[in-house]
């Protein structure tokens, strides 16, 4: 809402308002407004046409000014309405109201990343580290020189860091963040192998579930999508056979590309490490959920302008589907 238009709304709300104002000791914004008019025009008529009002309703406005501030406040002259002392005192702290009222009711600045000088503090799992990280870093340089980008982890204390304003948004799969927490899907997730492309058993034509049974694997013991591969495990009777555990996603590229290792992980994060290291990527033989992976805001940073830029980036960076809800 403008300036213009607030003040005409309060311009046209019910008279005992100011009644209301008067016995709380406060003076209504059209009092004011009126006060600084007839200082500024020195002519009531005059102020009644600026404020889209008749001139004797500008006249009562006027009359209960004066009582509510117990002086005569403009005197009638050959040369105007003249203010008396007491309103020469009061015309500073007047507008400086005014002035203060303008800012409460002008919409927020704009966020502009070409001259911004802040910190985004994003959390994220280490497969984001890899996947999604590069490529919104390398646009926040171009667009944003002045901003910092920070990666955190996604843990318990994630939602009240995103509440209290220490983090800006959180992506990945977060499923206990509810009440209070706006989300928008990114982009699905279903399950792949990678494994070595010189594998002496798997071949160029797939690997079946006989062969994800037979041979030995490489588990990932971190993210919080690792409680659906073996909840899918366990309920198809599957029991892989692991000889390494990792807590992430460090090192495992290294691993599989020396070793017959197999490798069951998200499909982003799978072709990702398989494209930049030369590793054979296949489609899981054991049905696994799917999972989307979103990005996750607090309620109260919905309208911020930063924050709204920061979402709006990483949807255009990374979503297939736009659906926001909360």
């Amino acid at each position: 809402m403008t300036w213009s238009e607030w003040s005409t709304f309060r311009f046209e709300m019910n008279a005992d308002d100011d009644n209301l104002d008067a016995s709380a000791g406060l003076l209504s914004l059209k009092l004011l407004r009126l006060f600084d008019l007839i200082y500024t025009t020195q002519s009531v008529t005059r102020a009644a046409d600026q404020l889209g009002q008749s001139q004797p309703t500008v006249s009562n406005w006027l009359g209960r000014l004066r009582r509510h501030l117990g002086d005569e406040l403009f005197v009638r002259t050959a040369a105007g309405m003249q203010p008396t002392p007491r309103a020469e005192e009061l015309i500073v702290p007047a507008r400086e109201a005014l002035a203060a009222l303008r800012r409460v009711a002008a919409p927020p600045e704009a966020f502009d990343p070409s001259s911004a000088t802040r910190r985004f503090r994003i959390c994220m799992t280490d497969a984001s580290h890899i996947t999604l990280l590069p490529q919104l870093l390398a646009h926040m340089r171009a667009v944003g020189p002045g901003i910092r980008l920070e990666a955190a982890r996604i843990d318990e204390e994630t939602g009240q860091a995103l509440q209290s304003g220490q983090a800006d948004l959180a992506i990945g799969l977060v499923p206990w963040l509810e009440s209070g927490f706006y989300q928008q899907v990114l982009y699905p997730q279903d399950w792949v192998c990678l494994v070595n492309a010189r594998h002496p058993r798997i071949t160029a034509k797939g690997m079946g579930l006989r062969d994800f049974k037979a041979e030995a694997h490489v588990g990932i013991v971190g993210g919080t999508g690792v409680q659906l591969l073996e909840a899918a495990l366990l309920r198809h009777r599957v029991e892989r056979r692991i000889l390494l555990e990792l807590p992430g996603f460090l090192g495992l590229a290294a691993i599989v590309s020396t070793t017959d290792l197999v490798a069951t992980v998200p499909r982003q994060i799978g072709e990702t490490l398989g494209r930049t290291n030369g590793l054979a990527v296949f489609d899981c033989p054991v049905p696994v959920p799917s999972f989307t992976v979103k990005q996750h805001w607090h309620a109260r940073y919905n309208q911020d302008p930063a924050n709204r830029w920061l979402r709006g980036l990483c949807e255009r960076l990374f979503a297939k589907k736009s659906n926001a809800r909360r």
